[in-house]
């Protein structure tokens, strides 16, 4: 078991996941429903004409879809070499009009290589739960936030103790067994977030964006299997029961993932 304070045996798994997924969006997360609905939620934050830094983004998955959809100028960055190596071959397949728009290099959330208020928006997806401690989870917020024009836009999608505390005491009450925490995560307290950005930033909304698909996919769906008796994988997120609860509304405080949404103050 990786222990949440042992950053080398984080690095390592994110160099696995790498090497096993390619340029598949399980390279970031094995459930692609919730990247889907990551990436429609993110986009609607962004403007024509933004320059944008995106932190964490993996072999790029992400990051060439908010291109895509929007008339942007993007950076990704990830401190995995082998992910950026697949977001460079990615590029090659990208259309025509997005050579120039998209570039990807290796960086350290916790000492970005980028000038001070350069940024119009910049993502951090999944990135401070991965720094072990609260002390490097602050250093990431910080370099974010120093990046970013005043009046920039912090985009933050990150996975929070109360979301899983809430989605866990619903499977208790039906007798199913707690989601452990990935042992190379460290969820973040909300607060405490909200506390520190807020020094910097004001806090202009929290969109718990997965609540709904949360609660279908981790409490309903494991009960009808073991009410029906059937023999499916309940974590399989391609099945159209995950699909369909993808599209609905978000209800409710009981996903992990939830977005930050923060203005640099001027």
């Amino acid at each position: 078991m990786i222990n949440s304070f042992d950053l080398q045996a984080v690095r390592n798994h994110w160099i696995q996941q790498a090497i096993e997924h390619g340029l598949s969006s399980a390279a970031s997360w094995s459930d692609r429903r919730v990247i889907e609905m990551e990436v429609r939620e993110i986009t609607s934050h962004l403007s024509s004409g933004d320059r944008v830094l995106d932190i964490g983004c993996a072999n790029g998955f992400s990051t060439a879809q908010y291109a895509a959809q929007k008339k942007i100028k993007i950076r990704g960055i990830d401190y995995i070499p082998e992910m950026i190596e697949l977001a460079n071959h990615r590029l090659k397949s990208l259309p025509l009009h997005l050579s120039g728009v998209v570039d990807f290099c290796i960086g350290d959330i916790t000492n970005l290589n980028e000038p001070n208020s350069s940024y119009d928006k910049v993502i951090c997806t999944r990135v401070l739960i991965n720094l072990g401690d609260w002390d490097n989870q602050r250093d990431g917020l910080s370099e974010s936030i120093r990046v970013l024009k005043p009046g920039g836009t912090l985009i933050l999608s990150e996975a929070t103790l109360q979301g899983w505390n809430q989605i866990n005491k619903l499977r208790r009450e039906w007798k199913l067994p707690d989601i452990p925490m990935p042992p190379f995560n460290k969820y973040l307290d909300e607060d405490q977030l909200i506390s520190e950005a807020t020094k910097n930033c004001n806090l202009i909304d929290v969109i718990n964006f997965a609540s709904t698909y949360f609660v279908g996919t981790r409490v309903l769906k494991p009960l009808l299997a073991k009410a029906l008796n059937v023999d499916v994988d309940v974590a399989d997120p391609n099945m159209e029961f995950n699909k369909w609860f993808a599209n609905l509304p978000a209800w409710g405080d009981f996903g992990t993932q939830k977005l930050f949404i923060f203005n640099k103050k001027t």
